[in-house]
């Protein structure tokens, strides 16, 4: 039998990085709240929330979508993998990290500190944006990834931290037990495609909104510009007298 190198990917990293997620689930393709925004680490493929009692018994991770891009909450990834050197970002008040590199409008080579993949600008001191590329550059430099892989802990990752998801509706609860239209992290900023200068994030990592009003009246309505139908008076309009 051939070994395998130790600086093969294992099949749920490899399945992690090359999943598509967040498209509809082909077997609940007819249900509510079908996007397949689970992986399974058994099976190493993604889900939906419908999909999840036939993986009762292995070990899930959430993924999330921020940006258009995927993300995981390093909470959880660092239980699988090694996360040093990969720079995190601050989202709704939870630390993530980008499952793959994202376009660029221009190259940063040059700047002070760039990922050692694909050039993007970082802080110090870290050395990858993303998860696989980091995984990337190991292997290119033919470094031995179980040392950087952890024993899966099939109890972190059990189906019980699902139970709490409403499919039944358009919202789900997360873990703060805070309502959010989905498991999509959202910047309301429209993307305008990342550069060395103009990232999304600021120089903290953390993802800077915009200043929105979100005073509200009792009514619901925001605050200025509506206008109650009601308070207007019925009848025929009065004429202005004649000067």
């Amino acid at each position: 039998m051939m070994m395998m190198s130790n600086s093969m990917k294992p099949a749920w990293l490899e399945g992690l990085m090359a999943e598509t997620f967040f498209g509809g689930c082909g077997v609940h393709e007819n249900r509510r709240k079908n996007e397949k925004n689970v992986f399974c680490l058994l099976c190493c493929l993604s889900i939906c929330p419908h999909c999840l009692p036939s993986h009762r018994s292995h070990p899930l991770l959430q993924v999330r979508r921020y940006v258009y891009h995927d993300v995981v909450r390093l909470g959880d990834l660092e239980k699988l993998i090694d996360c040093s050197y990969i720079q995190p970002y601050t989202i709704n008040n939870a630390k993530v990290i980008f499952l793959n590199q994202r376009p660029q409008s221009r190259s940063c080579k040059g700047s002070a500190n760039n990922c050692f993949t694909c050039d993007r600008i970082l802080q110090d001191p870290f050395h990858f944006c993303s998860l696989s590329c980091k995984v990337n550059h190991l292997v290119d430099q033919g470094e031995d990834l179980s040392a950087i892989l952890y024993r899966i802990d099939e109890s972190d990752f059990a189906f019980s931290q699902f139970e709490g998801l409403r499919m039944d509706s358009s919202e789900i609860i997360d873990d703060e037990g805070q309502i959010t239209p989905s498991s999509i992290l959202e910047n309301p900023l429209q993307y305008r495609g990342s550069s060395c200068s103009s990232d999304i994030m600021g120089s903290s990592g953390t993802a800077h909104e915009p200043e929105v009003l979100k005073k509200k009246e009792k009514n619901g309505f925001l605050q200025g510009n509506f206008f109650s139908l009601s308070s207007r008076r019925k009848g025929s309009p009065h004429r202005a007298p004649l000067s």
